[in-house]
């Protein structure tokens, strides 16, 4: 089986079937840097993430282009508030996502485009556009008349005389038609601006990723992904200008995540209703919220709660735990894939983890099914269990940790040997639980002195208090060891 994927634009689960095969050209549209990142752009960064390390996995030679808004109105609004340059404001958000980006283990992409890097792009997209009679000026400003696009509305299904009804033209625009979009914008006051042969001006937020898009990729491109907010207007007007200026076909194939829930609302910026990556990864670890976001399928919404990120916090223990086992036995820490690489072919695997290669790549191949393929990863880690518990030899164990590590390095869950990634969770917990390790060790001891003095009352009271801290007692032959449990 081959990899299938929803099409946005055809409404139908197709193939793959990249222009050059072997080769994918993937486009993404990334952040506008005027604040910090959210989990709903957490859900995006992981998912083609995600996409990215699974088609290298399958063999593909990936070309992963990801831009970055840092020229639009929310920028120089927020600038404008803090009475800073666009530029300021922009950069220093640019670190905080990088920042963000790398604390997920996001691989990089292969181009990472700055919208004002891009103008002369830009430019020349919207001169062929009005040669076409597509586009045309109004005082400064330059609009798409989307009357002339045949075929608009495709990607999101609309009928383009229902929205030219329910358009208007807004106080302030000077557009002929309500549902024309703006290509280039006439500079106003105290904004920033590039010259261009309509005035000087800055562009519309839609021209930036036809012009960067193309640029990398050519024209037609294999995959453009973005969420499903994105699909009207933006990746419907890139469409439109995209093929209108050419008379090609923009993209063949199109992918989109659904929203982060929070009770029930979409997660978001405008809503106030968001948690930053930075203020959620105080939290839980960078591999927990990645489980938790690739525990549900791409396009249906995730939704957000403290339970169920503690669920993932949790079911991402286990895999460390099992991995940790694993490292011991096989005498050290032995580093798991980090992911992006190729896989081995199905028939040259051993025979013992065969069938959980097969069935994690049945699972992705079925439209990028992460939640089935991570149900995958946890048999394995039951079967490495039963393997562990039985006494099986070094060589049997080392098999399945190698393809654990290789499917986890998929989902981005493994990218810690398990024993440093277990020991910072005990100390993530015991920070929360306000206890350090030498106060943990002190009531030990205290514990000890009392039931020696058979002062059982007390050794017990020292044991609950411990537990209600989430530090679990154990005692044996060597003395008395402890743990932490998430509570």
């Amino acid at each position: 089986m081959s990899l299938v994927l929803h099409n946005t634009l055809s409404g139908r689960q197709e193939p793959l079937a990249p222009l050059v095969p072997g080769k994918v050209g993937l486009y993404v549209c990334g952040v506008t840097v005027y604040d910090r990142c959210h989990v709903g752009h957490a859900r995006s960064l992981v998912f083609f993430d995600t996409v990215v390390r699974y088609l290298r996995f399958a063999g593909y030679d990936v070309k992963f282009v990801r831009n970055i808004t840092d020229i639009d109105d929310k920028i120089i609004k927020r600038a404008a508030e803090e009475t800073i340059p666009s530029e300021e404001l922009a950069s220093r958000y640019i670190g905080t996502f990088r920042a963000d980006v790398a604390a997920l283990g996001c691989l990089q992409p292969d181009v990472e485009p700055r919208a004002t890097g891009h103008i002369p792009e830009m430019l020349d997209l919207i001169a062929r556009l009005e040669k076409r009679g597509i586009a045309y000026a109004s005082a400064g400003d330059v609009y798409c008349s989307v009357a002339r696009i045949a075929g608009y509305g495709k990607l999101s299904k609309r009928k383009l005389d229902e929205l030219i009804a329910g358009a208007r033209v807004e106080v302030g625009e000077r557009k002929r038609e309500g549902l024309d979009f703006a290509l280039w914008k006439a500079a106003k006051p105290g904004e920033p601006f590039w010259g261009s042969p309509w005035g000087p001006g800055r562009p519309g937020w839609h021209l930036e990723c036809s012009a960067m898009s193309t640029k990398y990729l050519g024209q037609p491109f294999d995959l453009h992904g973005g969420g499903e907010d994105l699909i009207f207007p933006h990746h419907e007007n890139e469409i439109a200008q995209s093929e209108g200026a050419t008379g090609m076909p923009f993209v063949k194939h199109w992918i989109h995540h659904a929203f982060v829930r929070i009770n029930e609302e979409k997660m978001s910026k405008s809503l106030g209703n968001f948690l930053t990556i930075e203020e959620i990864l105080k939290r839980v670890p960078p591999e927990a919220l990645r489980l938790f976001l690739v525990s549900t399928h791409y396009r249906s919404p995730v939704d957000f709660s403290d339970q169920s990120l503690l669920d993932a916090q949790r079911a991402c223990a286990r895999l460390h735990e099992t991995l940790a086992r694993v490292e011991e036995r096989l005498g050290g820490n032995v580093a798991a894939p980090r992911g992006g690489e190729r896989a081995p072919e199905a028939a040259a695997l051993p025979a013992s983890v065969r069938p959980f290669h097969e069935q994690f790549v049945a699972a992705m191949d079925d439209d990028l099914n992460s939640a089935r393929a991570l149900g995958v990863v946890f048999d394995e880690v039951r079967e490495i269990n039963r393997l562990l518990d039985a006494g099986a030899d070094a060589p049997a164990i080392a098999e399945h940790h190698a393809n654990f590590g290789r499917l986890g390095g998929v989902l981005g869950v493994l990218r810690h040997p398990a024993a440093s990634y277990l020991e910072a969770e005990k100390g993530r917990h015991l920070a929360g639980a306000g206890i350090e390790p030498a106060e943990i060790e002190r009531l030990i001891a205290e514990r000890a002195a009392a039931r020696k003095a058979k002062d059982f009352k007390r050794g017990d009271a020292i044991r609950d208090e411990l537990l209600a801290r989430g530090v679990v007692l154990k005692d044996g032959a060597g003395g008395t060891t402890w743990s932490v449990v998430q509570s």
